[in-house]
């Protein structure tokens, strides 16, 4: 059984309780913020293992922006301390617009992206792959 903290910062209900109900299924300990702000004060609350990040909530670039405070190369950052904590952003831009991006150390700091809507076995498979549980 897993004791892992997870944070869940996403604005929709739906695909919190979504994911938030395997997750704890399998032992996990869930967390939510609805925003990048609240996201941001919620890791230093929480301390999470493992962060899963929407990239559009109140503004198109919210989870962007959360994931450059978090991984900022700043060695004053407030961050600094949960800078190696995986991030598992989620995205349904793949398929609602053009647009295609990936991880990239610098731009856009994540370790993986997962398309929305993602599959309960799909997403545990994930967590567990960067937790090594």
């Amino acid at each position: 059984m897993a004791n892992e903290k997870i944070l869940i910062i996403d604005d929709d209900d739906d695909l919190v309780l979504a994911m938030r109900l395997p997750l704890e299924a399998a032992g996990y300990k869930v967390a939510r913020a609805a925003n990048g702000e609240e996201g941001l004060k919620k890791v230093k609350e929480v301390k999470p293992d493992l962060i899963i990040l929407d990239v559009m909530m109140d503004s198109t670039t919210a989870g962007f922006q959360v994931s450059l405070a978090l991984r900022s190369p700043d060695p004053t950052s407030e961050y600094k301390a949960y800078s190696k904590i995986p991030i598992l952003m989620l995205t349904a831009i793949h398929s609602t617009t053009p647009l295609r991006f990936g991880p990239d150390q610098e731009y856009l700091p994540v370790d993986t992206f997962i398309e929305k809507p993602i599959e309960p076995a799909k997403l545990l498979d994930q967590v567990r792959k960067h937790l090594k549980s």
